[in-house]
């Protein structure tokens, strides 16, 4: 017997409220306009794609087959390979400082990952994060994941404002931890000197909150002082790496260095996760990474590069901005945060007028915590040569000074083949 036809469909079920807090990606019909050849991106942070060692990864891969081929392609240990665990104690100067054992270091699918997993393991629903602001993306979407209750700290060229948190403590504030990229921020480019640095270790002390220490950007330094790792002023500390800015994203290879009974959360989440990170890719890294003479090749040639087009970027913006835009000269990293110095600057409204003029940024809203940034951009000289990353400033300088020609109406003065992204859906524009 056939079965009436229903009236009215049952309406299937919501996305959950862990889905819904993390925010769109419709930012990928931006993305579509950034990768058009006539448009320059100065958006992504993404490492330059010459300085992969695309030979030496061929070779590492031949030799790793031929020598342990099944086992790279077998299953492995939630924890990571031990190898490259125990390389990375030896050279993690945080690990070292710490008193870290191979068994606090885990191997995570890139740093992004292990901020997930420490995320879960140290928040509850409703917990408070403290967080500089404006601050990374992947971080503020994985602590809103978890259910955290962010609150962004004001920070400024030296970084996250520690007098700030401290006053906000007094008044009663109880995170249940603090994340901090404390090197070559995402996406301001500051280092927290070393009296911050004490002063907020002194602080997690005192309240009892844990430091989440990010640091994607520190080897990629060519000025500046090197302050001592959080870990070395705390024992309330968890600490996330990557070789993505060293080797190349694609591997996705991290770690985080924790406390014994952090490493155990760690684990048994990433249990549930993904089993364990590739084996292959674990090993290759190792590969790499222990070849005499390899990797201290790359980080005495990898600071030089990003350099050079740091250079290429503030120069531009000096000539062709002048007075426009306030910035400070980076130190490392692969951003620099601009402020455009007109009381009525909008870097959100100027983007589709940018577009359309040939060149990509992310508006600096895309970055807020607690705290609106509506006249600051991130711009990013990773991945473009000099002579592209000059000629993109000239397109930005064109587009801010035909913005400011035009009516207050809301609209762009050109047709934009992309419409203006919601801020909360910049994030695929910011790959860690």
């Amino acid at each position: 017997m056939a079965l009436a036809p229903v009236s009215t469909p049952t309406p299937t079920p919501p996305l959950s409220a862990a889905a819904r807090r993390v925010g769109s990606s419709a930012i990928r019909d931006l993305l579509a306009v950034a990768e058009r050849p006539d448009v320059v991106s100065l958006a992504g942070g993404m490492p330059a794609p010459e300085t992969f060692p695309v030979d030496a990864v061929r070779e590492a891969t031949e030799a790793l087959l031929d020598r342990d081929g099944a086992a790279a392609l077998q299953y492995s240990a939630t924890e990571g390979y031990e190898p490259l665990r125990a390389w990375v104690v030896g050279r993690q100067g945080v690990a070292a400082a710490a008193g870290a054992a191979v068994e606090r270091v885990t191997i995570t699918a890139g740093s992004q990952q292990g901020l997930d997993l420490v995320a879960r393991v140290l928040v509850d629903p409703g917990d408070v994060v403290v967080m500089a602001d404006p601050g990374y993306i992947g971080a503020i979407q994985a602590f809103r994941l978890a259910g955290a209750r962010l609150v962004g700290i004001p920070s400024d060229r030296d970084g996250l404002d520690v007098d700030d948190l401290a006053a906000q403590l007094a008044g009663g504030l109880r995170p249940r931890a603090a994340y901090v990229v404390a090197n070559l921020s995402n996406p301001t480019g500051a280092t927290l000197p070393d009296e911050r640095r004490d002063r907020l270790a002194a602080l997690a002390d005192r309240y009892g909150f844990w430091l989440v220490e990010d640091d994607p950007y520190g080897d990629l330094r060519w000025s500046g002082a090197v302050p001592r790792p959080l870990a070395e002023r705390s024992d309330r500390v968890v600490t996330l790496g990557t070789v993505s800015k060293v080797l190349c994203p694609g591997l996705r290879v991290g770690h985080v260095v924790a406390p014994p009974e952090v490493t155990r959360g760690i684990v048994q989440v990433k249990q549930a996760a993904d089993l364990h990170t590739s084996t292959f890719a674990q090993r290759l890294v190792h590969e790499l990474v222990t070849r005499p003479g390899f990797l201290d090749d790359r980080l005495a040639t990898l600071p030089a590069f990003y350099r050079e087009r740091a250079e290429a970027l503030t120069a531009a913006l000096r000539h062709h901005l002048g007075p426009a835009v306030d910035f400070a000269d980076p130190e490392g990293g692969m951003f620099v945060w601009a402020r455009l110095t007109s009381p009525t600057a909008d870097t959100t409204a100027l983007l589709p007028e940018a577009l359309a003029a040939g060149v990509a940024f992310v508006p600096g809203n895309a970055f807020s915590v607690t705290h609106p940034h509506p006249a600051h951009l991130r711009l990013s000289y990773a991945t473009a040569p000099p002579a592209t990353i000059t000629e993109a400033v000239r397109r930005l300088a064109s587009a801010l000074a035909e913005a400011e020609a035009q009516p207050t109406t809301g609209q762009p003065s050109r047709p934009s083949a992309a419409r203006t992204p919601a801020e909360s859906d910049v994030q695929k524009m910011t790959p860690s």
